[in-house]
């Protein structure tokens, strides 16, 4: 028997065994994260229930918490008709060695789930410049929706984190990336931050609000802390900031779905980056709706 052909058959085999779990894996994150709320994003929803006073705002926070009861049970039923763009947040282990075809096994896996969720079709036909007009229609297959530019972030230790996150078109309707003049001051840059979201809210229209705010050197960089605060934000972990933000849109008294009452916020997600000298920073605003963040996370072990 050649050994050097026997071993290279098995490491072979078990690359393929390797590839084909991933690909279920993130298949199967796409559609969690389309169909399933987590357990803090349910237990702000049934807080926000207990303290409303306005029944028409406590029966549409009710509304969405039981449509997000029925898309869990279901696995199948989005929590949106807008099914939204997948973007992926790789955290890659420093002693991690990938084999070869792992972003391709990340692509596989979510056309896989595109289409068993099934999510809804919005991948543009044609050339660029037929995408923008869109002149050549929708291909009717969701699994030709590319994702988002992939972002990865080094992370200590010996695993891989992949994270998916289904984001949908109105709250990119609502976002803003600008500079605000700091002032040398913490507090202005967060109230006029809230301000842009305050500006929107009442044309977001599926409210309570999750807005996500990175705050960095450059418009790509803050747009990259926005979607880390979505990877790690949670609704019952908020710092100072995060509260003051939720405390100004919910002054408002837009309410859910515009109908008044306590909770036009349901929660607030921040991240901040590296800074340079200098008076201006640069920040990302990203007005989420009733359901986000959609997200979810594998893990993977080597």
């Amino acid at each position: 028997m050649d050994l050097e052909k026997w071993s290279d058959s098995i490491l072979v085999e078990r690359r393929g065994r390797t590839e084909r779990k991933m690909i279920e894996q993130v298949r199967d994150a796409v559609i969690e994260a389309s169909t399933t709320f987590r357990q803090d994003q349910i237990d702000a929803y049934k807080k926000a229930i207990r303290i409303e006073k306005n029944e028409k705002a406590r029966w549409a926070l009710e509304c969405i918490l039981r449509n997000a009861e029925v898309a869990k049970k279901k696995h199948r039923y989005p929590l949106c008709n807008d099914t939204g763009t997948p973007h992926v947040y790789v955290e890659m282990g420093t002693d991690v060695n990938l084999f070869p075809g792992f972003y391709n096994s990340i692509l596989e896996g979510i056309k896989r789930g595109l289409r068993d969720l099934p999510a809804r079709p919005m991948a543009v036909k044609g050339r660029p410049i037929e995408r923008i007009t869109q002149k050549k229609g929708l291909y009717d297959d969701p699994g030709q929706l590319v994702p988002g530019p992939f972002l990865v972030e080094p992370v200590s230790g010996d695993k891989v984190h992949i994270t998916v996150m289904m984001l949908g078109g109105g709250p990119e309707l609502r976002a803003k990336t600008y500079r605000i003049y700091h002032l040398k001051n913490a507090e202005k840059v967060f109230k006029e931050a809230a301000g842009w979201a305050i500006e929107e809210v009442g044309r977001l229209g599926c409210t309570p609000c999750v807005p996500a705010i990175g705050i960095g050197r450059t418009h790509f960089e803050a747009t990259a802390f926005m979607l880390r605060a979505l990877r790690h934000g949670r609704f019952d972990r908020h710092n100072e900031w995060e509260r003051e933000i939720v405390d100004l849109i919910n002054a408002t008294g837009i309410g859910p779905i515009g109908l008044g009452g306590k909770t036009t916020a349901l929660g607030a997600f921040v991240q901040i980056g590296p800074q340079r000298a200098s008076g201006a920073r640069i920040v990302c605003m990203r007005l989420g709706c009733c359901y986000d963040p959609r997200k979810a996370t594998v893990t993977l072990s080597y």
